[in-house]
């Protein structure tokens, strides 16, 4: 009797706890400061920890570490109940992730997403206008820089009180890092990212820049590098659905405004968000990306207010269009498989602009009061409506012909870490194996002379292709581009794109001769090679000739020869990467 007493007795304690829980109204910092606070790192996990006990459509992981030391968490809503990793990839659902916080003195997004899935779940028909979506939500990417709160270093930005810093427990600055993946966080989001595969994916911000009427903007992805129907389809349905979505709301709302230096009347081109940043890296997975973008001088429960409702929009859209998105995503996977040709660099198509209908704020140059020149001044009593040419078209400037696969040397262990981290496919060279493929020689680059998120990035780079027998080692990746990774192959492999791992510096120790030679005893070699390839003497005649500077630099002259001889190391500018056809 006293057991079943006591069985009892748990029972209502147990029953009364949960009551507690579910009765919790979950008000946020947020809310009680009305609109002027957000809440430390640990409050926010609380908070969701918090959710997922108390309703059971709320599931909570831990998934990797990050630079600071702690694990980066997802949240992920699912009207059927708690789901596992498994159910999420396993699932046919329409699918979201939301990333806050990586830059935590943005906290718009931090905010804005605790107060969505609470309403979410404490709202049936808000449960069932979202039956068919799993909602998954990033509190904290950038946990490091939460950790470091203060009050000041978002010297241009109107609340809230106290915030975190830009960059990272090691300092990067989270959104350059995505191909790179330096960082514990991009490693881990990696993760999140593969175990999701998200139809739609929104990266929460604050911008700064001009100054106009507008509280909340939009980055999408760039449409023609996402391309085929898929980007045809974010151009045409995706961005006007939010827009008057929003409009009904009555938030007005405008593309990202990409000015610096200058006032919005001028004009301004798209950005052009290639894979380093997040909604360029999920593009290579024929993810659909958004960026918000609220405005900085903006009061912040406004700011807050306006991404909570952009949210709902986004998820309004991807509900009302989840088998066309995924036939979208699945199709231009296929299509460019299909294609012979991929495209690496664009630029901006100044000959196809579109015109906006801009709500800005008369600019004019003033005395400044600190300095002895002019300061840009914006006038917020003098509104304007005026029509602005917005450039958000780019065309192809290069691009490469599709290899049957790509082979990487063994050893190049940093980037074997990274294909893994992203699902590529590949596999290793049983024994020495003879092929022919194409190699590639570094014949030009630009780099950086200041360092930027901890490399000194090349750009402008140029290769020599030839096509060749090469003796290939057993162990040696063969990583075959007919795969769902096949962008993220060839925009990592292709040295000539915008962020492949050359330019991040992954193969800088090429660049470096190891082997050389000593001018006095070289030349007695040099004068018998040339005795011996007329054809290569002739060509050092003429160059001599017709080149003043190498015509009075000797050792130029030596190291022209030597480059031509069996003596010149084949590895010198040369990629470990092999294309085979």
């Amino acid at each position: 009797m006293k057991k079943l007493s006591f069985i009892f007795l748990f029972i209502f304690l147990a029953c009364k706890q949960n009551s507690k829980i579910t009765e919790q109204d979950f008000t946020t910092l947020f809310e009680k400061s009305n609109g002027t606070e957000t809440p430390e790192y640990k409050e926010v996990i609380s908070f969701y920890k918090d959710l997922a006990s108390a309703y059971n459509e709320v599931s909570l992981f831990e998934i990797g570490k990050t630079d600071s030391g702690k694990p980066l968490h997802l949240a992920v809503f699912n009207a059927d109940g708690k789901t596992s990793l498994d159910d999420i990839k396993n699932s046919t659902k329409n699918r979201v992730l939301i990333n806050n916080g990586i830059h935590p003195g943005e906290s718009d997004g931090i905010d804005a997403s605790m107060l969505l899935l609470r309403d979410i779940v404490k709202n049936d028909s808000l449960k069932k206008a979202y039956k068919n979506s799993l909602i998954c939500l990033i509190p904290v990417y950038n946990i490091g820089g939460a950790l470091n709160r203060n009050s000041h270093t978002r010297a241009n930005q109107n609340g809230p009180k106290e915030y975190g810093f830009r960059g990272n427990a090691r300092n990067y600055d989270l959104n350059r890092d995505f191909i790179k993946q330096d960082t514990k966080n991009a490693a881990a989001f990696a993760k999140i990212f593969h175990t999701v595969d998200p139809d739609i994916f929104i990266d929460n911000h604050v911008s700064n820049g001009a100054d106009y009427q507008y509280a909340i903007t939009h980055l999408f992805t760039q449409h023609n590098k996402l391309g085929g129907k898929l980007g045809d389809f974010l151009e045409s349905k995706m961005r006007p659905f939010i827009e008057k979505s929003l409009t009904k709301k009555d938030i007005p709302i405008t593309p990202y405004v990409n000015v610096w230096g200058s006032t919005p009347e001028k004009g301004w081109s798209q950005f052009f968000d290639s894979p380093r940043y997040s909604t360029g890296y999920t593009t290579l997975f024929n993810t659909l990306g958004l960026m918000v973008e609220t405005h900085m001088l903006k009061p912040y429960k406004t700011r807050v207010n306006q991404t909570y409702e952009l949210l709902f929009s986004t998820l309004d859209f991807s509900e009302k269009n989840s088998s066309k998105i995924k036939n979208l995503r699945n199709k231009n996977f296929e299509d460019i498989i299909l294609k012979k040709k991929y495209p690496i660099t664009y630029k901006v198509n100044t000959n196809n602009p579109s015109t906006l209908k801009f709500k800005g704020y008369e600019g004019e140059y003033i005395n400044s009061e600190v300095t002895n020149g002019k300061r840009l001044f914006y006038d917020r009593t003098k509104p304007y409506i005026k029509d602005i040419t917005y450039y958000n078209n780019f065309v192809i400037t290069k691009e490469v012909t599709i290899p049957e696969a790509y082979i990487l040397q063994q050893g190049w262990y940093k980037i074997t870490e990274r294909l893994l981290n992203n699902k590529i496919e590949f596999t290793r060279l049983k024994k020495d194996t003879t092929l022919i493929v194409e190699t590639q020689h570094i014949t030009n680059l630009e780099s950086r002379k200041s360092p930027y998120e901890g490399h000194y990035l090349h750009y402008n780079t140029q290769i020599k292709k030839t096509l060749k027998p090469v003796v290939l080692k057993k162990g040696d990746l063969y990583i075959p581009t007919k795969q769902k990774g096949i962008r993220y192959i060839i925009e990592t492999l292709e040295a000539e794109a915008t962020d492949s791992f050359f330019n991040w510096n992954f193969f800088d120790t090429i660049l470096q001769q190891k082997e050389g030679f000593s001018a006095y005893v070289f030349e007695d070699i040099a004068a018998q090679f040339l005795k011996n390839n007329p054809v290569l003497k002739k060509k050092f005649e003429e160059k001599i000739n017709s080149d003043k500077e190498f015509s009075k630099n000797t050792y130029a002259q030596l190291l022209y020869i030597y480059k031509s001889t069996p003596h010149y190391e084949k590895q010198h500018m040369m990629l470990p990467i092999f294309k085979k056809y």
